[in-house]
């Protein structure tokens, strides 16, 4: 089982300082990864399903705050907790991520995307709400195309994007580009991991059962495209208080990795919660025990 944490700017605030002071605690203990959430903007009256979202929360940008950690750090891996991929065009994306992948020798390796629940926020960068799923699947092909492609140049001709002859460079550094994962919390974004991600990243809020049903999704639309299910990596949600047997639950049910956050913005009760849960499982190099 490997570990990761979640940064929250909403809960902790942009300080520099204290995020880079958490991602490097967040190293030295071991932990795997450090994944950082999207809103590209919010509204009055944005609702999560029943909870609001205040408007002047400070949801920094993600990867403007993955390479500012990378800079600061050596080994903890970069992730996103989603990237609202819909709302980002692809081409400029392929970029900006090889870049931040190569600046950070190679750590830009948990990049997880989802569509964004917020009518308003789609409203606000110009994309069809209805239509964000489609958009997000051609997003994911033009990224594969873009870093896969070679001096030659590459095309693509979708309802979307449309492009000739075109060439991104630099590349990230692993052969065939960066690992991309797919979050959500619906069928919709079970079959897109199936059929498109290397993982699945659900979220927060599901029934057991209808987690269990995303999963068989997920497995059952990589084995229709022709992918091997096997390979398919599994991330959830965890408390940094949960027990070893909720661990052991966890990786009953094909679970790979568990990604926790702090209780607190304050940051030596961060780092004293963070220390205690890497003690427990034993963490090295993001893999940890099940033994507690």
């Amino acid at each position: 089982m490997k570990f990761a944490v979640s940064y929250s700017t909403p809960f902790y605030g942009v300080d520099p300082d204290r995020l880079t002071g958490y991602a490097r605690h967040a190293e030295e203990c071991g932990f795997e990864a450090l994944y950082l959430p999207e809103h590209v903007a919010l509204h009055p009256g944005a609702r999560v399903g029943a909870m609001e979202l205040d408007p002047s929360l400070p949801f920094a940008d993600p990867l403007g705050c993955l390479a500012f950690v990378a800079a600061r750090t050596e080994r903890i891996l970069l992730g996103t907790g989603v990237l609202l991929l819909p709302y980002h065009h692809p081409v400029i994306l392929a970029k900006h991520l090889a870049t931040l992948d190569v600046l950070s020798a190679g750590r830009m390796r948990l990049l997880t995307v989802g569509v964004g629940a917020l009518p308003g926020e789609a409203s606000a960068m110009g994309v069809d709400f209805a239509s964000r799923g489609r958009r997000a699947d051609e997003a994911i092909e033009v990224l594969r195309l873009l870093w896969g492609g070679g001096p030659e140049g590459v095309g693509y001709d979708g309802e979307f994007f449309s492009f000739s002859d075109v060439c991104s460079f630099p590349k990230p550094l692993a052969a065939g580009g960066l690992p991309l994962h797919v979050g959500g919390s619906s069928r919709a974004a079970a079959r897109r991991a199936g059929r498109h991600g290397d993982g699945y990243f659900p979220g927060g809020a599901l029934a057991p059962e209808e987690r269990a049903a995303q999963w068989d999704t997920v497995r059952a639309g990589a084995r229709a495209a022709g992918r091997d299910p096997e390979a398919l990596e599994y991330t959830r949600w965890g408390s940094i208080d949960m027990p070893a047997e909720r661990v052991a639950a966890f990786a009953a049910q094909g679970v790979t990795r568990v990604v926790v956050a702090a209780t607190t913005a304050e940051p030596a009760e961060q780092r004293a919660e963070l220390a205690s849960f890497a003690r427990r499982f034993g963490l090295r190099d993001g893999v940890g025990t099940l033994a507690g």
